[in-house]
């Protein structure tokens, strides 16, 4: 497993001296916001993103995938029952992906709260339908990319659609498009699953269903700054063999964004030596 930071939390910084801090720091990878580094996303050409790669590589770093999709521009919605609008929302998703493949990470991230909502007088039932039908879009233009779209299961207070792992991964067997999965954010877990997190990773991974991992606590800071034990989440995660991305995600920063992440990848880090140091070797979980 390796840890990656998600760049909105340095994003004062300009690019090239988020890639330094983030060597500075450990994370071996960036986990990017497409707002931060495109005023225009839909406008973000593959050479700019292949550009923003070289910056990476120069500092000796990996743009690892994308997240938070949707921020930018203002008014997408993916269960907007305005045809325009989902329209528009659908073909960034599909651009995403190739910016992704040329960013040269792996997966997307689909959180965007604020466009996955219920829009006056909207069923839940009309809003999941039109979610679906961008979710499976999007799944088709990643597997044509080489990418993974994982929808990401966020709480309640966020957005009253797909909140739990079991929600998310009902939508993905519903597409049944290999390239479109779900993931695990702890903070939301934390806050809408009524099982600890160590046993939903031992009873989900081997689905297959789960293909990327966020870490932040239930009360928005990093990981080790909140009363959420990350020790018994790792070990869950080693135990069914993932060896794939850590991306620390806080969203309230203590004391400031570069404290913030310093802290997070100290506290992670030690306990990620003492599962090297102390736990068995153990195979990785077969897929269902």
């Amino acid at each position: 497993m390796k840890l990656a930071l998600c760049n909105e939390v340095l994003a004062p910084l300009d690019f090239a001296a988020q890639c330094a801090l983030a060597r500075t720091l450990g994370y071996e990878g960036l986990e990017l916001a497409p707002y931060t580094v495109a005023a225009q996303p839909e406008a973000m050409t593959p050479a700019q993103a292949r550009a923003l790669r070289a910056v990476a590589a120069d500092h000796g770093r990996e743009i690892t995938g994308l997240h938070w999709l949707l921020a930018q521009p203002r008014g997408l919605s993916i269960t907007s029952p305005d045809a325009a609008v989902h329209r528009r929302s659908v073909a960034l998703m599909r651009h995403l992906c190739e910016l992704c493949a040329a960013f040269g990470g792996r997966y997307l991230v689909h959180g965007s709260p604020a466009q996955r909502y219920l829009h006056p007088g909207q069923a839940p039932a009309d809003a999941l339908a039109r979610a679906t039908a961008a979710w499976a879009a999007a799944g088709e233009a990643a597997a044509g990319c080489g990418m993974t779209y994982c929808i990401e299961p966020l709480s309640r207070d966020q957005t009253p659609l797909v909140n739990t792992v079991a929600e998310a991964a009902a939508v993905v067997r519903a597409v049944a498009q290999p390239a479109l999965r779900t993931m695990l954010d702890t903070s939301s877990a934390g806050l809408a699953e009524t099982e600890p997190l160590p046993s939903l990773i031992r009873r989900w991974w081997p689905s297959g269903l789960l293909a990327h991992v966020q870490l932040n606590d239930p009360n928005r800071r990093g990981p080790g700054q909140g009363a959420m034990a990350f020790g018994p989440v790792l070990q869950a995660l080693r135990e069914v063999g993932y060896d794939g991305w850590l991306a620390v995600e806080p969203f309230d920063y203590r004391p400031d964004g570069p404290g913030c992440a310093a802290r997070a990848i100290g506290y992670l880090q030690g306990l990620l030596e003492g599962l090297a140091d102390h736990a068995p070797s153990l195979a990785p979980t077969a897929s269902a």
